[in-house]
């Protein structure tokens, strides 16, 4: 008969995504081998699995915090590794969560053997949820808004963040909900490819994004010492953009973006910043996989004749965070990131700024897997992003912890 094997996730069986957990199993032999197995079905029905081999102690016991993977999806002791390295039978899928109000389930599975993983000894379900208990979810439609506002339980008053995603467009929460778990009143907010809002817009109204920080500003949950702005991509030279013309915007975080405009116009009050020059002509497609490489699709950012699509941030007032992975494929993220913290630094200005090695394009909050490649939504084209597994984890974590700090210091 078998022993009694069980899986079990401390402190809690349920968390935030954002948060670390132990895993451990018992009940298993002196030195069994075993092989410890995630599956997560994502919303669209797609299968995400990870697997990796482990020897119980002389107790019978694993501690997924102390005992080393011999192998598998990764190797070496990595409590979290379960959970980072989740990817899709299908390739060049990216796991995202669309609907914050539920959670992700994780089957965390222990089969005998280093094998053929034929007989399973135990298992447990995982709950990792995008809300924390009292964050409120509520849709904004408000004048031209299109935007979803978490506000953390209880009076507050609390910081306030406005949240950007990438030219991927669509109107991205995720990220949002969890920091308004951590104490941030959040607003997710969309500005292309969602709804009526075009899919490559031929301009952006630069007081789009002044009515979102006016609509923020007027929630009484937000303390009026000023407003964060973060964005990842596209999304992070906005957030620059806003920091820079907006004076209600007190600290930016780009992750992955650069110091000039990009893609697209932004018109603000009587200017308008082009974007920096490029040519689709220097995309690349790979003839295996084709995968498209956007990365030399710019003109050379150092040529004068680009200034001109330059953001101004030195005459921000606002604190700027810069994070970018050096292996980032898609965009010249580390080199666009150097060239903005110089030319701040240039003009006496701190800047705080972070490039990951190892890292690539979509640093994502913790423990989401790296997706090295997937479709881009607006382009229909599947694009490579860059990263590797461990390092991007790794550089992930970092940077979650590195955003809250940085806006609970400057807000």
């Amino acid at each position: 008969s078998s022993m009694a094997v069980q899986v079990t996730v401390l402190p809690s069986p349920r968390c935030l995504f954002d948060d670390p957990v132990q895993i451990c199993v018992t009940g298993l032999l002196p030195h069994q081998e075993v092989t410890l197995r995630a599956c997560l079905v994502d919303e669209g029905g797609e299968l995400f699995q990870a697997h990796a081999r482990y020897r119980a102690g002389s107790s019978g016991e694993l501690d997924l915090t102390r005992s080393p993977a011999l192998g598998g999806s990764y190797s070496g002791v990595e409590p979290m590794g379960l959970l980072w390295s989740l990817r899709s039978k299908t390739p060049y899928k990216r796991l995202a969560k669309r609907n914050v109000l539920t959670p992700f389930c994780v089957d965390l599975e222990v089969y005998e053997g280093h094998g053929d993983m034929s007989r399973l000894l135990g298992k447990c379900t995982h709950e990792r949820s995008f809300l924390a208990e009292g964050v409120k979810r509520i849709p904004v439609r408000e004048g031209r808004l299109k935007a979803t506002l978490f506000l953390p339980s209880g009076p507050g008053p609390f910081p306030g963040l406005i949240d950007l995603y990438g030219s991927g467009g669509g109107l991205v929460e995720y990220r949002a909900s969890l920091l308004a778990s951590r104490g941030f009143v959040t607003l997710a907010l969309a500005y292309m490819a969602f709804e009526d809002l075009p899919a490559m817009p031929d301009i952006l109204e630069l007081d789009y994004f002044e009515e979102a920080v006016h609509f923020l500003q007027k929630q009484k949950q937000v303390k009026d010492t000023g407003i964060g702005v973060l964005g990842l991509s596209k999304g992070a030279d906005l957030a620059l953009s806003m920091a820079t013309f907006l004076p209600g915007i007190k600290a930016a975080v780009s992750i992955s973006g650069s110091g000039f405009n990009s893609f697209i116009p932004l018109r603000g009050d009587g200017f308008t910043i082009p974007p920096h020059p490029y040519d689709l002509g220097r995309m690349k497609t790979s003839k295996e996989s084709d995968l498209v490489d956007f990365s030399e699709i710019l003109d050379d950012h150092r040529d004068p004749a680009t200034w001109h699509c330059r953001i101004p941030m030195e005459r921000s007032l606002a604190k700027f965070l810069f994070l970018s992975g050096l292996d980032d494929t898609n965009w010249k993220s580390d080199l666009y990131c150097q060239d903005a913290v110089q030319r701040l630094r240039h003009c006496g200005r701190k800047v705080e700024f972070c490039s990951y090695s190892g890292a690539g394009h979509l640093l994502e909050p913790p423990y989401l897997p790296l997706c090295q490649a997937s479709i881009h939504k607006v382009l229909g084209l599947f694009v490579q992003w860059g990263g590797q597994w461990k390092e991007h984890a790794k550089a992930q974590e970092d940077a979650w912890h590195r955003i809250q700090a940085f806006f609970w210091q400057h807000l």
